[in-house]
């Protein structure tokens, strides 16, 4: 079983209100290209996700901090707490540092079109047995296109996953999003990832998520869906909860 990629970073900017486009980014699994405004900070904590099949299922729960370290640039920071609950109970441990920047290089306001790149790595602090072992790497391009209350979302890129049977393979996604009210914005999405393993099978993720604002500087963001894996008959979950907050 395989969980959404480790530097598929998500968690992203996404403002709602009546003067804003529908936007991607966080709860999904697909990525978008806006960054953070310059000078702002979005945290969001606690974060968790889950992966997996009834008892048998794995994630992670910690934070990730965005910063907009300059007009069109981003930083960002995962520092999680891995976990896996199998039939015979629940284990955690320290995961993986994860560090990435979002650059993004076209903003067309006239078209509603921006395209950003967003390459991240992982860095091996993990306890044993709960980390990959070794550093990993994410290369994505992220396109997103407005219109009205409307957004279209996607890209992907090329993870490297060096280790022993493992192999480096290509993840991406698309959806579509839409802000309802200037409280809620609702998606939907789909998702590809190849297989990370020699021994492993590429699989194809679905999901619905909202947005809820609670407050100017306070959001609720939620996803789930089913994951098909190539080759096997039964489906998996996924589920991604958070709190965001913006200042």
């Amino acid at each position: 079983m395989t969980t959404r990629p480790a530097l598929a970073f998500t968690l992203a900017a996404t403002v709602l209100g009546a003067a804003h486009p529908a936007c991607a980014g966080p709860p999904f699994l697909t990525d978008d290209p806006e960054p953070t405004e310059t000078g702002h900070w979005e945290i969001y904590a606690p974060a968790f996700d889950a992966a997996g099949r009834a008892h048998d299922f794995e994630g992670s729960a910690g934070a990730e901090i965005n910063y907009g370290a300059a007009p069109d640039v981003q930083l960002t920071a995962g520092i999680p707490a891995t976990y896996v609950h199998a039939s015979t109970g629940l284990s955690a441990g320290r995961g993986d540092f994860e560090l990435s920047i979002k650059y993004r290089f076209l903003h067309d306001e006239a078209r509603g079109l921006q395209i950003a790149v967003f390459p991240g790595i992982t860095v091996p602090t993990a306890s044993k047995g709960f980390g990959a072992g070794h550093g990993t790497a994410l290369l994505p391009v992220w396109l997103q296109k407005d219109a009205s209350e409307w957004s279209t979302f996607g890209g992907g890129g090329y993870a490297i996953n060096p280790g022993n049977g493992n192999r480096n393979y290509w993840t991406g996604g698309i959806g579509v999003s839409r802000s309802v009210s200037q409280r809620l914005l609702v998606g939907i999405e789909a998702d590809r990832q190849g297989a990370d393993t020699r021994d492993g099978a590429a699989e194809t993720s679905l999901g619905v998520g909202a947005i809820l604002r609670l407050s100017p500087t306070i959001r609720l963001l939620a996803s789930t869906g089913p994951t098909f894996v190539d080759g096997r008959s039964s489906s998996l979950f996924h589920v991604f909860v958070a709190m965001g907050f913006d200042f």
